[in-house]
């Protein structure tokens, strides 16, 4: 079952430089979220906060993270299974290249200790069918993942992913690189997913948050040298159409960022 994410007076620090500051919001399950700002915000170091992968960077945190309550920074917690639970695709598509496409999916099951040949291959197929691509790939699961365009890799790693069950996916830009053909099929994919999953995205392209998600988080800087805040989050038809503040309308409109 898809997960809510609280998040309560929320800081990030890389050293003694504070990234981000004071930011609470709620993330309700089997939703699309988007974090939209100008560059240098922090909405993606809040993104990567929300599975502990700012900390692969030295990042901490002060506040808190709760996934259904409970605290996933808690002493107790071990960042690889929130990792688990809480799956990342990251803005340029970065599959295996030398492994399978069968094997890309594969590889987290069996990193989670399955072992069952006949249970790997039918969760392998419902991720690729899950992701919009067993079809084009079914005939080719032997073949290298490098071989794959660039819209069919990001799915591969979308399958990747969800292959191991998360219960939130993050999703950091990830049509940034890829034609407008191949950001059409994740968009309509991201649709489907969010029956299963709650999804956070960060994007740049006002047009895709309008399109994919449910609710916006707009970011801003406070000044130079200054840290990221979270200036306002509403319904994204709201936050496009009649913003609570004048910084989030004049970013959505261009005057801004």
């Amino acid at each position: 079952m898809a997960k809510r994410i609280d998040l309560s007076s929320l800081s990030i620090f890389y050293g003694k430089f504070r990234a981000v500051d004071d930011v609470n919001m709620n993330i309700e399950p089997r939703s699309v979220t988007a974090f939209i700002g100008p560059s240098g915000c922090g909405k993606s170091t809040v993104l990567r906060s929300l599975n502990r992968m700012h900390e692969l960077n030295h990042g901490h945190i002060e506040g808190k993270v709760l996934l259904d309550g409970i605290d996933i920074y808690a002493s107790n917690v071990d960042p690889v299974s929130v990792r688990r639970t809480i799956g990342m695709v990251f803005q340029r598509p970065n599959p295996f290249p030398t492994m399978s496409i069968f094997d890309n999916v594969a590889s987290g099951l069996r990193l989670n200790g399955m072992r069952d040949k006949k249970q790997i291959t039918e969760q392998v197929e419902k991720s690729l069918q899950g992701a919009n691509l067993w079809k084009e790939v079914k005939d080719r699961l032997n073949k290298p993942a490098a071989g794959l365009s660039g819209g069919q890799q990001q799915r591969l790693c979308i399958a990747r992913a969800t292959a191991v069950q998360p219960q939130v996916l993050l999703m950091d830009e990830p049509c940034s690189a890829l034609d407008p053909i191949s950001t059409l099929a994740i968009e309509d994919l991201i649709h489907n997913l969010k029956q299963q999953f709650t999804i956070v995205i960060v994007t740049h392209n006002m047009q895709q948050a309008a399109r994919v998600s449910d609710s916006t988080a707009f970011f801003n800087i406070a000044g130079t040298g200054k840290p990221g805040k979270l200036i306002e989050m509403d319904a994204t038809s709201r936050i496009f159409s009649t913003p609570s503040e004048k910084a989030t309308e004049d970013y959505i409109s261009g005057r801004f960022g």
